[in-house]
This record gives C-alpha cells, sequence and structure tokens, in this order.
C-alpha cells in the first residue's frame, strides 16, 4: 500500500499513452498539486511535456503541433472549461483523463462539444489525493465541519478522496468508524453508498481483508497542539510545508535561489534519510557531509555549530554549486536553529510535553504564568500552552482557564488567539471526546531527553508523548479494538485481524502520528498501515479548523464552575 507508487503510475500511464511527440499538460488547481507531489517537473520533461498549463488560464496560444493531455477532477466546473476548449481546440488532439468518476451526463456533454474529433482517448484514473509519502495522504481540506455536522462540500470531496484512493490500491475493505463521532459515523456511510454505486469498479480479487477505520481530530486534540522535533514535522511547525514547498522568502538576506525550496523523500536522499530524525541527530548528519567535503576540498575550517556550517556554504560557492541539496538543508536547519533560539521554544516544548504526559495543576499553572511573562515566548506558543492546559484541567476544581485568559489578553494575544480558549473546550473537550486521553499518560516515565554532542546550539531534544492512534494501531494488530468503540458499519462483516489497515482521520491528521505508523509498519512485518486525513495539521492550522468547526459568538463569555465540569455560555 504505496500511494506514491499508486499516484505516480496512473501519471505515467496517462503521459505514456498519449505516445511519442510534444505534449502540454493542462491541469486543474487540485490535480497541479496531486502531480506535482509526486514527479518533479524534470521526470515530466523526459516524457516529452514542455508545457504545463491550467485548464482554466486565459489566453493561452493555439499550438496545434502539441498533443493535449488533461488530468482535472470531474467538476462541474472543470467540465465547462473543457467544454470551451474542445469548441475551440488550442491543440492537435486531446486524451481525458479524470481523477474520480465521470457522470455520464458530463461525457455526453463533452462529446456533444467535439466537433472537430480531436479526443483520443476519456478515462477515469482514481489520483484524486495527495500522496505525501509512502505511507500518508491528504486531502488538503482545513474546517471540513460546521458545528458538529459536515460541511455538505467538504463530505463529499472528502468521500470522493477515500473512494478514488481505495480504487487506487485495489482495495475493498471492511469499515469501522469512531462511535462517538456523527461525523465519522455519516463519512463511512457516504464512502459505503458510493462503493454500493459502483460496485462494478471493485470487482477485483484480494487475498487479504483490508480494513478502513475512520476516527476524529476531536478525540486527540493533544497531538496537533505540540511543538515537534523530528525534522520533517519541525518543518512543518516552524515554516510550513505545502505541497512539499517551504516559502524561505522572509528570511533576511536568502539566496535568490532558495527563496521557495522543495523537501521530497522521492527526490532528496538528504530528506529521504532524515525526515523521521530528530533535529541534533539531522544537524549532526548534515556536518558529517559537510566535513566529507572539507575533505576533499582541502579545507580546514572548523565546523563546531549550525552557523558555522552556514558560513562555510555562502563562503564556498563551489559547495553550493557541487551540493544544492546539502546547502538547501543548512539553510532550512539553519532557520529552525534560529527560531528555536529566538522563542525559547526548547523551554516551551518541555512544558507541552509534561503538561500533555502527566498531571500536576500546581506546577503546571506555575510554569505557564513563568513562560507568559517571557516575551521571548511567541503569541502562538504562549496560547498553545493555555490550551493544553484547558483541555487536561478542565474539569479541575478551581481551574485558572478565566485568569490564564485574562493573562493571555494582557500580554497582547489577539482576539482571534483569546476566543480559542473557549473554543477548544465547545470543539474538543472532555465531553466530546470518546476517549480518556491523558489517561494513558498519568503514571509516564520521567522526561526522555537525547543530546547531541559536539555540535553547539544544538539542545536537548524532548520526547515523551504518543498519538492516540499508537494505541488505536496496537488494539487493532492485536485484535482488542473494541468493537462498541469502534463498531464494523456492517454487522455482519468479518472480525478477523486485518493485514492492511487505512486510518482516516476527519480534521487532518499529524506528521508526528505520521511517525507512529511509519514505526508500526517496520516494527509489524505483515502489517500494512496506511494514514489518511483531511489536511495535514501543525499548530497553525489546527488552530484554523477549531475556529472554523465552531459557532463563534460576537461577545462570548465563559463560566468557570468549580464542580467537576467546566461551562461553557455565550457561544451560539
Amino acid at each position: 500500500m504505496n500511494v506514491i507508487v499508486a499516484a505516480k503510475l496512473y501519471i505515467t500511464k496517462m503521459i505514456d499513452d498519449a505516445g511519442p511527440g510534444m505534449k502540454v499538460l493542462l491541469m486543474d488547481k487540485d490535480t497541479t498539486g496531486i502531480v506535482s507531489m509526486v514527479y518533479a517537473q524534470s521526470e515530466i520533461l523526459q516524457k516529452e511535456v514542455f508545457l504545463f498549463e491550467r485548464i482554466d488560464s486565459q489566453g493561452r496560444e493555439v499550438m496545434k503541433h502539441l498533443k493535449a493531455v488533461i488530468f482535472v477532477r470531474p467538476s462541474k466546473e472543470n467540465t465547462e472549461s473543457l467544454k470551451k476548449e474542445l469548441k475551440f481546440p488550442k491543440y492537435g488532439s486531446y486524451y481525458l483523463y479524470f481523477s474520480n468518476v465521470l457522470a455520464k451526463s458530463y461525457v455526453k456533454q463533452l462529446a456533444e462539444c467535439d466537433d472537430q474529433e480531436v479526443v483520443k482517448e476519456v478515462q477515469e484514473f482514481y489520483a484524486d489525493y495527495y500522496a505525501v509519502s509512502p505511507h500518508l495522504f491528504s486531502l488538503n481540506i482545513v474546517g471540513s465541519s460546521k458545528g458538529k455536522n459536515w460541511d455538505a462540500d467538504k463530505q463529499e470531496r472528502t468521500t470522493d478522496g477515500i473512494f478514488a484512493l481505495l480504487l487506487s490500491l485495489r482495495k475493498k475493505p471492511f469499515i469501522r468508524y469512531q462511535q462517538t463521532s456523527q461525523m465519522c459515523k455519516r463519512l463511512a456511510e457516504s464512502v459505503m453508498q458510493k462503493m454500493l454505486q459502483e460496485k462494478g469498479l471493485f470487482d477485483f480479487r484480494q487475498s487479504d481483508t483490508p480494513l478502513l477505520l475512520i476516527v476524529d481530530r476531536t478525540d486527540d486534540p493533544v497531538t496537533p497542539l505540540l511543538n515537534q522535533w523530528t525534522y520533517q514535522s519541525m518543518v512543518h511547525e516552524l515554516l510550513g510545508i505545502k505541497n512539499n514547498r517551504i516559502d524561505l522568502s522572509t528570511i533576511p538576506g536568502i539566496q535568490k535561489e532558495l527563496k521557495e525550496v522543495v523537501l521530497s523523500a522521492e527526490h532528496d536522499d538528504v530528506y529521504r534519510d532524515n525526515m523521521y530524525l530528530n533535529f541534533g541527530e539531522i544537524a549532526a548528519n548534515i556536518k558529517r557531509l559537510m566535513d566529507e567535503f572539507q575533505v576533499n576540498a582541502k579545507s580546514n575550517q572548523k565546523l563546531e555549530s549550525i552557523a558555522d556550517m552556514k558560513a562555510f556554504v555562502e563562503n564556498y560557492p563551489q559547495f553550493r554549486k557541487m551540493s544544492g541539496t546539502v546547502s538547501k538543508h543548512v539553510t532550512v536547519v539553519s532557520e529552525l536553529s534560529r527560531l528555536v533560539s529566538d522563542h525559547c521554544l526548547l523551554e516551551v516544548s518541555e512544558l507541552e510535553q509534561d503538561i500533555a504526559c502527566r498531571s500536576d495543576h500546581a506546577l503546571h499553572l506555575q510554569s505557564i504564568r513563568k513562560l507568559l511573562l517571557n516575551q521571548k515566548v511567541r503569541h502562538i506558543d504562549a496560547t498553545r500552552l493555555v490550551l493544553l492546559y484547558a483541555l487536561r484541567y478542565e474539569r479541575t476544581p478551581n481551574n485558572e482557564i478565566k485568569a490564564l485568559r485574562n493573562d493571555l489578553q494582557k500580554r497582547g494575544v489577539d482576539d482571534h488567539l483569546l476566543k480559542l480558549v473557549l473554543n477548544i473546550i465547545e470543539y474538543c473537550g472532555a465531553t466530546v471526546r470518546g476517549s480518556d486521553i491523558f489517561r494513558q499518560n498519568k503514571n509516564a516515565l520521567a522526561m526522555t531527553k537525547k543530546f547531541i554532542k559536539g555540535l553547539k546550539g544544538v539542545e536537548n531534544i524532548y520526547t515523551q508523548h504518543k498519538p492516540h492512534i499508537h494505541d488505536i494501531l496496537d488494539d487493532l494488530i492485536k485484535g482488542k479494538l473494541s468493537d462498541k468503540q469502534y463498531p464494523y458499519l456492517n454487522k455482519d462483516d468479518i472480525r478477523e485481524k486485518p493485514q492492511d489497515i487505512i486510518i482516516f482521520i476527519v480534521g487532518g491528521c499529524t506528521y508526528e502520528e505520521s511517525i507512529t505508523v511509519f514505526e508500526t509498519n517496520r516494527n509489524n512485518p505483515g502489517v500494512r498501515v496506511l494514514l489518511g486525513g483531511s489536511t495535514v495539521h501543525n499548530t497553525e492550522s489546527f488552530l484554523t479548523e477549531v475556529r472554523e468547526s465552531t459557532l463563534l459568538a460576537s461577545t462570548p463569555s465563559v463560566s468557570y464552575s468549580t464542580n467537576s465540569q467546566t461551562q461553557l455560555s455565550g457561544m451560539t
């Protein structure tokens, strides 16, 4: 179950089916990202694709000597664009490929517009998702719900994405869902309904018994609120990864070629080998690569810190030329190091992990207030500490949620972040969650720290928290996952240990959960787990998810009781 291989096979076939000759690849907004996740532009150029255009772009030139390979989602908007294209064709021939099931009525409309008979091929190729890594896919959707119910358009898009995924992997799964989430149940029913409607497409043999498990982000709000320390996770948290691209243009003095960089495990060996390692390890590995270059270049410059490595890259243009990939990672790691140092992220992260993994109300309250007074701490980090406190201690008598919210206000935190202190309980408080995410960590061991020696500026890395899906996967593989908490959609489905497991998280997954899946696959031969989500969150996008999924009042107020449950008022 490798989603990158599955998506890439489709794209390769559609280009190859057009035959030899110069081609233009026409895509829409979604498929442009889907293709870029699995194919480098240089690879496609080798297949005689010399032009890349959007199907909705205006003013494209007439080039009758080119073949047009069109890959779009089967939406009404794209169909209208194709109808206009076929009435006045700009290219010599057209090969049409749709990323999902195309309605018969749309096929008829397109045929009626093909007066010049330029269409040579019409097919459905089910690459309707973003293949992030072999075991991880996303639909790039933030804000799936309206209150506790689906946004109708996003439910349809999510159904389409999962449906296409199953077809691309040739899997006809049993379906289980989180019992406490109405959204999970509705999505499970929607996927099953579409599978039944298109049952002819699932007429293939399969020797295994795959499982699709649909769970809700609200059951584990802690994971996306934590700072991350593995390379891929850390880059997404602090810099943001969008379709494998990172925007570095705001870094002072950044070189032109590094203003936007691509981090793809398919095309970058350094990234592939280090993406799941912690920050200290990636920095040490890059130092080793640069030391090897120094030996070859007979340079004696000492490299004792990330700043030394950055200066070395700037002073040795031949190194940049010979190893642009390493130069890119030096730039990224240098910026990560600066952000960690400038904003006290080691201190913040240590407290986050402690709140997530053990209960000590007095100590945590004192520690949060101390960091809130530190002006080097960013507003978003101050807010996430209060959110973690609110989630852990919402049922603690005499909690200080209201007082901490006032402390945030005094330090100048924006209103949209202040409101999240209220929204987080509405979105994923104790009465919403189906599982006790703090139960598993009540007697947690002391914080694990890894120290990387020999590189200044890279300090202790804090790791202790495990995402909730770690326990879910462990129970699934052992055949112990509760049927009551995660029922089968059909009562007659076979109860056995699945070998192929697809977990989809409504409301988004995280790179920390991706690492959990990666390690599960590595440690359990014969078991193949695939993770998907509405999007891949960092803290910023998760807070947007919370904000868009809760109903905000213009003048919210909150009442904090001294009994066992927090009461919210003023929310409409």
